[in-house]
Order: structure tokens, then sequence, then C-alpha cells
């Protein structure tokens, strides 16, 4: 089964998101901030990152950017997730090492299309 780590200060959000992402057929951990999520791939590198922007202690640019540099770093497909919508601060996000983009508000037919696009099919006879 593939995992996917959510990073998000927000629990609802989070909650929203391994919902979707369960039903989808993954297995979901879920980080508050970049430090602990930088962590969480420390130990486990997920298959896929869900990754808020702006989150206290390490935003969502400097976890991407540290994350890369990590051993096993450039495996994850890294999808940010959030309310930013300025063309240049999405660009700094994909330059920085994210995959996908995704604005919020998101639902189930979003996600699944960015996660198709990227070719992560969460397991084996489940297609998205």
């Amino acid at each position: 089964m593939k995992t996917c780590l959510v990073v998000d200060d927000s629990r609802v959000i989070r909650k929203v998101a391994r919902r979707i992402l369960e039903d989808l057929g993954f297995d979901v951990a879920e980080a508050g901030d970049g430090l602990e999520a930088l962590a969480w791939c420390g130990a486990i590198m997920p298959d896929a990152v869900l990754l808020d922007w702006r989150m206290p202690v390490m935003d969502g640019l400097e976890f991407v950017r540290r994350l890369r540099a990590e051993p096993g770093g450039a495996a994850p497909r890294v999808i940010f997730f959030s309310v930013e919508n300025d063309l240049d601060r999405i660009r700094e996000a994909l330059d920085a090492g994210a995959d996908e983009y995704i604005m919020k508000p998101f639902d189930g037919e979003i996600v699944a299309g960015k996660l198709a696009h990227l070719d992560l099919h969460p397991s084996a006879g489940l297609a998205l």
C-alpha cells in the first residue's frame, strides 16, 4: 500500500485530507508542521506528501527544500495545497522541489486527479 504524509497545522484540514486519501486507498500519516514532517520522513519515507505552505515552526517551502536534500528525499511526490494563488509563489514552490500544486479548498476529485497525473496509484488493482 502507498503511503501519504499530510502536513498541515490545521487538524480539520488534515482530517479532510486523510479521509480523501484513505478513500483512494492510501495509508495516511499526519504531521502538524514541517519539522515534525521531516522527522517522520527520516524514519519512514512516504510515497507522497500533501503539504501546506504556511505553518508554524517550519513552513512548507523550507520543508520541501530540506526533504529534497535528505537521502531518499527525491523520491516522494510532493503536492502543495495552499490558499497561495500568486503565480510567482507557486513557481517558487515548484522550483523548490514540489511536483504539483492544489489550491484550497480542494475535494477528492481534485486530489485524485493530481495523484493520477503523478502516476501515484495507491495500491495494486486500484486505479484513480
